[in-house]
């Protein structure tokens, strides 16, 4: 019975700790960033940790008024591979944390 206790106090030490651990590591992610540039570098891109962007910038070049298409393609590329690279950093500092718990998105 004892025993139980003890083991049950130890691991929601542990727990504790985890947790307060995750919330430091969150916070370094925010302010960490991630570097994108597509076509080129017609068009860059960078992001923080919250998939804020900080930066974005287009090459005059890439400015075409007749082919707004392309443009708007490239800012969907560089947007969302910038946001891939976003969840691919917080999965690799949450892992060291977790131990490759496997915890759902949400839970760190």
């Amino acid at each position: 019975m004892f025993g139980n206790r003890a083991q049950m106090q130890n691991m929601m030490k542990k727990a504790r700790k985890m947790q307060e651990e995750m919330k430091k590591l969150q916070d370094e992610i925010k302010k960490k960033t991630v570097d994108v540039t597509v076509g080129g570098g017609a068009v860059s891109v960078v992001m923080n940790g919250d998939k804020q962007i900080t930066s974005l910038k287009i090459a005059k070049d890439a400015i075409d008024p007749n082919d707004s298409d392309m443009l708007e393609d490239l800012l969907i590329t560089a947007i969302n591979e910038a946001s891939r690279k976003v969840d691919d950093m917080v999965s690799n500092d949450m892992s060291k944390i977790t131990g490759g718990l496997g915890l759902p998105g949400g839970l760190f």
